[in-house]
């Protein structure tokens, strides 16, 4: 599967305010590599008020690091995404000890 990367510390406009990528993370979990974005969320309009949140984004293993580039010249990497809800719960762990991030969502 392909992930696109994403310019880092450009805000991305979304449908009731913006997401930033801050961060690019090359995790080590059991003798591979695991791919998260950590990054905040903010809402401006919605009907409950706004706020801002950050999220860790996990693609899955890279199988190949930013080896080719879309139209727009933003760097592409293959990841195989991670199904195994175990190897989910441990990455997670390990993101939320380290970045202090409460929001992990896995491709």
């Amino acid at each position: 599967m392909e992930y696109v990367h994403l310019e880092v510390g450009k805000d991305i406009t979304a449908l009731a305010g913006y997401y930033t990528p801050l961060k690019e993370l090359r995790l080590k979990h059991n003798g591979k590599e695991v791919l998260c974005v950590i990054g905040t969320s903010t809402v401006e309009s919605s009907c409950c008020g706004g706020g801002v949140c950050g999220y860790a984004i996990v693609p899955g293993y890279i199988m190949n690091w930013k080896d080719r580039e879309n139209e727009e010249g933003l760097a592409i990497s293959d990841v195989e995404p991670i199904a195994d809800k175990t190897t989910q719960q441990e990455i997670a762990r390990t993101i939320r000890e380290n970045e202090h991030i409460q929001n992990v969502s896995f491709w």
